[in-house]
């Protein structure tokens, strides 16, 4: 008799996927709340932040500061309400102060800083400077003898910024292997489309004559982007770029692939749209376990 038990994946990667929804549901009413913000780049990276904080990463809420964590940098800040609702969810601060997202006086601005809240490792605004803190951080690891590593997301749009590639070619000619860089490769930027403002491609080319390690990955499957931050550990002469190919808007059905979504929030009618869309993938995640 044919075995017609439904295999599901690992539990582990069935846990971060359902975690990964859970930040999106969080960032949309994050958003809603604000009444600004930035939505496609926010839920389509909620996989990403999901398998960092919660599996890769070697961090302690409890101790923000310690020196041998692993530093995790932001370049492309407006995606911050799926950072803040990462660590809120790891620990680092209590979720209702979520709800003050863009508000006067609240510590969750629309563009991270640096000491404003525990787990915030850099400042950002200008795009196109993160990839440059996080090469600074590697290279001090390096000088004091110290094994943690260093992550950056950048998006693809701000790639347009000489900047940028000033960093690529100081880390690949350092050969900083204990630095990951993650690229948001979702196509769009304020603009347009990437393609059409400044074409990126070939991207993995370039990054390639830079020295740099180059994996290419769906940005939505939890299993790749882990897999690909264990093969960044095991490079040992130059320093690794992964480039996470992603849906904008990922699960809200009429946001992804819309540019316009770059910068615009939902209103109440849209967010309860948004929500119950989630709200339906989470049956598609949940499953036993053989």
């Amino acid at each position: 008799m044919p075995d017609t038990h439904i295999h599901c994946q690992n539990p582990v990667i069935s846990s971060l996927e359902t975690k990964a929804n859970d930040l999106r549901k969080t960032v949309i009413q994050m958003l809603l709340e604000a009444g600004s913000g930035h939505s496609a780049g926010s839920l389509d990276t909620a996989d990403i932040f999901a398998a960092l904080y919660f599996h890769i990463l070697n961090i302690d809420p409890k101790k923000p500061d310690w020196e041998d964590r692993d530093r995790f940098v932001l370049s492309n800040g407006h995606i911050c309400p799926v950072w803040y609702a990462s660590l809120s969810e790891r620990g680092y601060f209590p979720k209702k102060e979520l709800w003050t997202l863009r508000k006067i006086n609240s510590r969750l601005q629309g563009h991270p800083a640096y000491g404003s809240l525990p787990g915030v490792e850099n400042t950002s605004g200008s795009l196109g400077q993160g990839i440059s803190q996080a090469i600074g951080m590697a290279l001090a690891a390096k000088l004091d003898k110290k094994n943690y590593r260093v992550y950056v997301m950048t998006g693809d749009g701000e790639l347009n910024e000489g900047q940028v590639w000033e960093a690529a070619m100081f880390g690949g000619n350092s050969g900083l292997n204990n630095i990951t860089w993650i690229i948001d490769r979702n196509n769009i930027q304020l603009s347009g489309y990437t393609e059409d403002m400044m074409p990126l491609e070939s991207l993995r080319d370039k990054l390639e004559a830079f020295n740099w390690f180059v994996v290419e990955i769906d940005g939505h499957n939890i299993e790749e982007i882990i897999n690909a931050c264990n093969m960044a550990r095991a490079v040992s002469q130059r320093p690794t770029a992964i480039i996470a190919h992603t849906i904008p808007g990922k699960g809200v059905e009429f946001m992804e692939y819309k540019v316009e979504w770059h910068g615009k929030v939902p209103d109440k009618k849209e967010a309860m749209k948004a929500l119950r869309d989630l709200r339906s993938l989470d049956g598609k995640i949940s499953c036993d376990y053989d």
